[in-house]
């Protein structure tokens, strides 16, 4: 009897500890400081970096805003917080951010040990190598007995190590805590390679003092799924967080874009009506309003124009779509249907 009773209380025990589902204390708390608080990467070139008047800009900066727009229909209610790869959950699971968006790749440990959710996939990213010309290497394989620059806190060191191990190379690490310290050595030629995601090695290459004087080698060695987090607990904060990019990519497909959005309301079509707050209640069941979608796509813009202004082949990092195409185009960017 005794023993049962001890199983019985630890039982009570466990339940008491597990997050509350549909709890809306990040919205409630977003919404009384009046600025959503969002991790963001210190410097990256077309993610997250800010210029010499602390402005910021890119893609994962343009998430942060489409959060916001979606709540205040104001865009520039956000404080950006730079963080490290080391620190970047630590500080999320404190509470001291509400999301984190820092091209950070999804994966099982980090979904299911964690104490976090993974909100969908806004980049498809993969790693790679930036060699220099000088070198004389086109291909990772290559790159046997070379010194390789990383950065710890990232996946980019368990990819080294299972790339170089089934190619039955051997390599020596040169690891560093931040991202600058990691581009600094390779660009002081303390080591031949320097391996990233491959997103990660076309904004880098930028702040090169001789850009063209690099290469990214054609090899990617592992699937980067890059896209916003929260904690868990909160499903209401959850769903909303994700349900903001499923609209960004949504608007795209049906050719909502942030010049026609306001014309588009007079639209018949019953998907934009539904996308853009005219038919249906989706924004009160995700606890905002009903213009939540128009208020992204009017101030952020669709998935294709964040798109193509932060990282596309017209912007100074010219990466290609790509598997982020849209699924109708030869993609693998697909969002569930607002209905």
């Amino acid at each position: 009897m005794m023993r049962w009773l001890i199983r019985f209380a630890l039982g009570l025990v466990s339940l008491a500890l597990l997050p509350t589902a549909g709890h809306a204390a990040t919205l409630d708390d977003v919404r009384t400081r009046g600025v959503l608080n969002c991790g963001v990467n210190n410097g990256l070139p077309g993610f997250s970096a800010p210029d010499d008047k602390g402005n910021w800009a890119g893609m994962d900066v343009d998430y942060c805003r489409a959060v916001a727009a979606a709540i205040f229909g104001d865009d520039t209610k956000v404080a950006y917080i730079g963080l490290s790869a080391t620190e970047r959950f630590d500080v999320l699971r404190s509470g001291k951010i509400d999301l984190l968006s820092r091209n950070t790749t999804w994966t099982a440990q980090r979904d299911s040990a964690l104490g976090l959710h993974f909100a969908g996939v806004t980049y498809y990213d993969g790693q790679g190598f930036m060699v220099r010309r000088s070198l004389g290497v086109i291909s990772a394989l290559q790159l046997g007995g070379t010194a390789i620059c990383i950065q710890i806190g990232t996946t980019t060191e368990l990819n080294v190590a299972d790339y170089f191990r089934t190619n039955d190379l051997q390599y020596e690490v040169v690891a560093f805590e931040t991202g600058d310290d990691v581009v600094e050595a390779y660009n002081k030629e303390r080591c031949d390679a320097f391996t990233a995601d491959a997103s990660r090695l076309y904004a880098e290459r930028l702040k090169l003092s001789n850009p063209d004087e690099h290469v990214v080698l054609p090899e990617i060695i592992s699937k980067e799924p890059l896209g916003p987090v929260v904690r868990e607990g909160d499903d209401q904060w959850f769903n909303l967080v994700k349900w903001v990019h499923f609209a960004m990519v949504n608007a795209e497909e049906l050719g909502v874009t942030t010049e026609n959005v306001a014309q588009l309301r007079a639209s018949n079509n019953p998907a934009i009506k539904r996308l853009l707050g005219l038919e249906g209640d989706f924004g009160e069941k995700l606890g905002i309003s009903n213009d939540w979608s128009y208020n992204i796509i009017k101030l952020v813009g669709n998935y294709g124009e964040v798109f193509e202004r932060n990282v596309g082949p017209s912007s100074p990092l010219g990466i290609a779509r790509g598997i982020n195409a849209l699924w109708s185009k030869g993609g693998i960017q697909y969002a569930p249907p607002v209905r």
